[in-house]
């Protein structure tokens, strides 16, 4: 028998929108034994019965919710439906590109009603994450089941990775950790995305190691630039195209703009290990007489650049989240201004702005808003060409706010006259 748990009158918001969060403010009692990951039954004050999910003490997010059915049991039968059913999503959104399920996120926590697990797939490997000492008890099941229903369509798996070392593991009282699960095997692993090859360093990369959720950006960036490349004499010169790709990590945008014609393409990033990594990229795809990449603070370059007279057809801006708390957000909207305020000033009259923001807390309209302030301060107009979020694979659910975190926008930028 679940332990029960009790809301307080008028509380329970989020969960009762549709999302899977209980916060500790938000519970009046608990009748009956748990231990912290122990799986619960939640009520509203009424009594009303508002699923189950595992509880754990240490969180200022108490409870977890797995399911809106009270008579549910979380048992193996359980968690390989909500694997089979995130797989299955996948199969519809993504398969429809030439690699799609290649490379891509085959669980995303809440939105696929896992709460608190990432699970990427890059090729023949899968990188788990685990955020919350719930799943964490469940995890080696999760990953079982997954390697079975991916086995089944025949994707044989060769390894496990974790990486659940993420700071944010510590509010949940857990340690911080990665290693393999099962067998060691060859953590450089070799994946294709948008026709261009990287090698994924699972151990040392960013986050699981790639980027995936820009799978789809990328490609838009690909598009414009094809687009772009036979107005060029009308920009920077004939048959040329000059690209600015600030925060470059593995050099993704600026490989995928080089990749569909650019021949003057320079990536910046403060990691010489991102670097390093790029520039190899570049060197596996033939790109590197197009594509350079250079370890330089990206705040401070943008101004020498300017005071150099440098002018692109493209400057592409993907910054590391700004903010990870709904308290700096004020900050994140000075850093954000100011990072574009310094790359529209680098976009030559008539040509185009590719900018990003990855903070769930940083919302649509105050990205825009910021972005407008930004082109006021530097006397640009802009015009709207795209909008886009993040890749299918990380599916936003609604009244789960931290689900949808990926702005990525396209600008024509005019200067004002």
């Amino acid at each position: 028998m679940s332990a029960i748990v009790v809301l307080k009158q008028n509380e329970g918001r989020n969960a009762k929108a549709g999302g899977a969060w209980i916060y500790d403010n938000e519970i009046e009692s608990i009748t009956g034994e748990c231990v912290d990951g122990d799986i619960v039954l939640v009520r509203d004050n009424n009594g009303v019965a508002l699923g189950k999910g595992f509880i754990n003490s240490n969180s200022k997010i108490r409870i977890r919710l797995l399911t809106r059915d009270a008579d549910t049991e979380i048992n193996r039968e359980f968690l390989a439906m909500r694997v089979r059913n995130a797989w299955e999503l996948r199969k519809a959104s993504m398969s429809q590109s030439e690699d799609g399920l290649n490379s891509c996120r085959v669980i995303f926590g809440e939105a696929d009603f896992l709460p608190g697990i990432v699970i990427d797939k890059y090729n023949d490997v899968l990188v788990v994450q685990s955020l919350a000492l719930g799943i964490d008890k469940l995890k080696e099941t999760i990953i079982d089941e997954l390697k079975a229903v991916l086995k089944d369509d025949g994707y044989n798996i060769r390894g496990v990775y974790e990486r659940s070392d993420a700071p944010v593991r510590k509010k949940e009282g857990l340690y911080l950790h990665k290693g393999f699960i099962g067998d060691e095997f060859d953590t450089n692993v070799p994946i294709s995305e948008n026709g261009i090859k990287y090698t994924v360093d699972v151990v040392n990369g960013q986050k699981t190691g790639f980027f995936l959720d820009q799978k789809h950006n990328r490609l838009a960036m690909q598009r414009l630039v094809k687009g772009v490349l036979p107005l060029s004499s009308n920009l920077g010169g004939a048959n040329t195209l000059k690209v600015l790709d600030c925060f470059t990590h593995m050099g993704t945008f600026a490989l995928n703009c080089a990749y569909a014609g650019a021949t003057d393409v320079t990536g910046l990033d403060i990691s010489e290990f991102a670097v390093s990594q790029a520039t190899e990229n570049a060197k596996n795809n033939g790109l590197d007489n197009r594509a350079k990449f250079r370890c330089e603070d990206v705040l401070d370059e943008l101004p020498r650049l300017y005071t150099a007279g440098e002018q692109y057809d493209i400057v592409i801006l993907d910054p590391p989240a700004f903010t990870k708390s709904k308290e700096a957000t004020k900050n994140a909207i000075r850093g954000y201004r100011e990072i574009n305020m310094k790359g529209m000033k680098l976009v030559r009259d008539g040509g185009f702005l590719a900018t990003c923001s990855c903070s769930h807390f940083m919302t649509e309209e105050l990205f825009k808003q910021t972005i407008l302030q930004a082109a006021k301060s530097v006397h640009k107009r802009l015009k709207q060409v795209e909008f886009r979020t993040q890749a299918p694979d990380h599916p936003i659910l609604w009244s789960a706010d931290e689900s949808y975190y990926l702005k990525f926008i396209i600008f024509q930028v005019v200067d004002e006259k």
